[in-house]
This record gives structure tokens, C-alpha cells and sequence, in this order.
């Protein structure tokens, strides 16, 4: 393989190859869905799984989704077309309706950066619930799912834009009824379109003994889980166990101030033989209501570099940006 060369700035160029999958032991062409349309997972490239193009976190829910476009264009445009020059090809969007998604112009910025964007149906169910529509408080399960396959079947908003997986959260602490009845929406709605389900968890091993007991009713596999911001546990052995039993390990909180301690994670996982597990990013936003871009270049800019000197291959590093995201991504439903 061709050693990664490294400019002065945003220090990385990977190239994509074909991600081959294996489905009952056969092996398939991932599909995975981007604000643009379709790209199989040969095409997805670097990617990173866990950033906000635009978010208004903070805000009142009755003006969330509302954007100074002139002004989030202007803004996020260069940085977006900085970030591929780069080599970064995809970009996963987490922001949820009810949370300042806006498909139309995430598909525009696209269009513009030459970005993929993929984004996602489901609610955010941490912030105590403040960001769940009130109409979700008494729906069931099945009518929960039904609103977000829909998305899937249909388009969102009135588009033919689909979403590329299902975005979930628990709060801290005991999991609430709320919080379970969302996830176990999200399970039907994985097993009827075969989104992965990712799900603001954290430290909290509640919520996550709670996530999997729930994916082993239904009988679905823990690959089509992730679990996200699971870099904020320190229980790096509990990490690696849940990462032996199939999920997607999150570690989506690099900045260019933590490079040695995520360095030290990924080199646990990678003495365990668990890298193909893990997926990294750095919830980022180039647009947080209208301010300042909050970067997410440090994967590019330090974390590579430093893992490089830490002996870690340049197939390793492929596995992690290019390849896992592309398999954790890929449409498909996933049973044991």
C-alpha cells in the first residue's frame, strides 16, 4: 500500500478502496445512503462518523431548524472544501429533526463542497428529552418506527433525500421509558430498511446493558449498533469486551488536545485484535448556532501523524477511517 504522504496542513490524503462485506457468509456490495443519493461502500473514502454540519443545540425546539442560510453557507462552505482537500470524502451529520436538521441544505452543501453527507431519521432522547417531539411522548413503538421507515421509504421533508442510518440518545443514568420505547422503535425500523442504529450513550454502562438486551430480543446482531461518545468511559476493558461481541465502539471526542490518550485507547484495541470495531471522529460542528466553527480536522492534523509514529500500519489506519465506517454505514439488516 502507498504510504500516506503528509502536507503542512490538514496532513492526509487516503485513498478508497473496495470494502468487502460478509452477510450469511457471502460476501456483498454495501450500500450506503448520502444526501446525494446512493455510493457503494467502495466509494465512501475517509469518513468521519460523528459531526454536526449545522446544529442548533441550545436553542428553543419551536426555531430549531431555522438557519441565516447566506450566512451558514459563507461559513461552512470553506471549511467543508478545506476538509476534502484534505481527503476527507464523507461525513457522517448527527443532527436529528427536532434538532436543526435541515436535508435541503445539508444537500446543497454537498453539492457545493463535494462532500458526502449522510444523514439520519430518529430522535435525541438525552438533553432530558427536550428535543423529542411531544407527539413521541404517546405514540407507541410501532407508530415510532412507522414515522421514521417512512422517512426511509418516501424521502424527508417532502424530498427524495434519505436517511443513511437511525440516530438515537439516552440521558445519564436509569434508562427511561421513553428513552427504551425510542430505541426499541429504532430496532424495528433497522430491521425493516436495515439502518444502523447509532446512540448517544456515553459512560453509561446502564444504557448500555439495557441498548443490547433489548437488540438480543429482537434478535439483531450488535454490529448493527454503535455505540456513540463511548470515548468518555474510562472502563477501556468494558469497552473492548462490548467490542468483542460485534458492536461499533464510538471514540468520536478527538481534539487536538486529547492525541495521547486516544492513542493509548486505539492501542489497546489494537492489542486485543478489536480495530475493526472502533469508528473515530470528532463531534465537531461547522455551524453551532451561528457561531464559530467547532473543528474537526484533529484526526487529519494529529491523531494519524501520532499513531504513525506509534508503529500503527497504514492499513490500520485505512481500517479505521475508510473501511469501518464504510461496513458500520452499509444498508443492510443485520440478525444473529
Amino acid at each position: 500500500m502507498t504510504k500516506f504522504k503528509f502536507p503542512i496542513i490538514f496532513p492526509i490524503v487516503i485513498l478508497s478502496f473496495l470494502v468487502a462485506l460478509e452477510c450469511n457468509g457471502q460476501s456483498i456490495q454495501a450500500k450506503i445512503e448520502t444526501v446525494t443519493g446512493v455510493v457503494s461502500s467502495e466509494n465512501i473514502g475517509f469518513t468521519l462518523v460523528h459531526e454536526h454540519i449545522m446544529s442548533n443545540f441550545g436553542a428553543d425546539p419551536s426555531d430549531i431548524d431555522s438557519y441565516d442560510e447566506d450566512k451558514l453557507f459563507k461559513q461552512v462552505l470553506p471549511y467543508l472544501k478545506s476538509l476534502k482537500e484534505s481527503g476527507v470524502e464523507t461525513i457522517v451529520d448527527c443532527t436529528t429533526a427536532y434538532f436543526g436538521r435541515r436535508v435541503d441544505l445539508l444537500k446543497t452543501i454537498s453539492e457545493a463542497s463535494g462532500v458526502k453527507i449522510i444523514t439520519n431519521t430518529g430522535f435525541y432522547g438525552a438533553a432530558a428529552d427536550k428535543y423529542v417531539p411531544e407527539f413521541a411522548r404517546t405514540a407507541s413503538t410501532s407508530e415510532l418506527a412507522a414515522v421514521w421507515i417512512s422517512e426511509f421509504e418516501e424521502g424527508i421533508s417532502g424530498t427524495e433525500i434519505k436517511p443513511g442510518f437511525i440516530k438515537l440518545a439516552f440521558d445519564d443514568g436509569i434508562p427511561s421509558e421513553l428513552d427504551l420505547k425510542l430505541f426499541e422503535a429504532g430496532i424495528l425500523t433497522h430491521l425493516a430498511t436495515g439502518l444502523t442504529i447509532a446512540v448517544h450513550t456515553g459512560d453509561n454502562p446502564l444504557a448500555v446493558k439495557a441498548q443490547i438486551a433489548l437488540l438480543e430480543k429482537y434478535n439483531v446482531n450488535l454490529s448493527a449498533w454503535i455505540w456513540v461518545h463511548a470515548s468518555k468511559s474510562s472502563d477501556i476493558g468494558y469497552l473492548t469486551e462490548i467490542a468483542s461481541k460485534g458492536a461499533w465502539i464510538s471514540l468520536d471526542g478527538v481534539n487536538k488536545d486529547n492525541i495521547t490518550s486516544y492513542v493509548e485507547m486505539l492501542k489497546v484495541f489494537k492489542s486485543k485484535k478489536l480495530l475493526e470495531r472502533v469508528l473515530l471522529s470528532h463531534d465537531g460542528n461547522s455551524y453551532p448556532r451561528g457561531g464559530a466553527v467547532r473543528p474537526f480536522e484533529a484526526i487529519s492534523i494529529s491523531l494519524i501523524p501520532t499513531l504513525i509514529k506509534n508503529g500503527f500500519s497504514d492499513s490500520e489506519i485505512h481500517q479505521l477511517v475508510v473501511v469501518n465506517p464504510g461496513n458500520a454505514f452499509s444498508v443492510r439488516v443485520r440478525k444473529n
